[in-house]
């Protein structure tokens, strides 16, 4: 799954009603992932943390605990390609996911679930990339 793919998969999968915490979005992508085969879902996951590690930078999170920026970035992503690269040319357009308390948390299990659903085992996922809030060195360094 390459990145173009990642976003399609994305876009395919956001309900068209409101999905406040992107609930029906992170059920609708584990069903798809779910359905196989597992290296989908590791691609998936490498892809998930390489756009969240880009939105890992002091101007997005300066004011924000660990789980808050990390489940403001995970809504941006659940916002889909465009509203993610909007984002990512102009910091601004971080602000009212934010101060909105805009989460999507739900979206951070989608490849752990749809992993357990095929293998019946836990992953212990180690993807290249950490989302975890301040990982990205460069984006929080000065």
């Amino acid at each position: 799954m390459d990145e173009d793919s990642f976003w399609q998969l994305i876009e395919a999968c956001r309900p068209e009603a409101p999905d406040p915490d992107a609930e029906q979005l992170a059920a609708t992508l584990t069903t798809r992932l779910a359905a196989g085969p597992v290296a989908v879902v590791i691609e998936f996951a490498e892809n998930l943390s390489w756009a969240l590690y880009r939105l890992d930078r002091r101007e997005y999170g300066q004011d924000l605990s660990g789980d808050a920026f990390l489940y403001t970035r995970a809504a941006v992503v659940a916002a889909g390609r465009e509203a993610y690269e909007r984002v990512l040319e102009d910091p601004a357009e971080f602000v009212p996911y934010a101060a909105d308390l805009v989460w999507a948390e739900s979206l951070l299990y989608v490849p752990d679930r749809a992993y357990a659903h095929l293998t019946g085992e836990e992953w212990d996922r180690s993807t290249r990339y950490s989302y975890e809030s301040y990982s990205n060195t460069a984006g929080w360094a000065g």
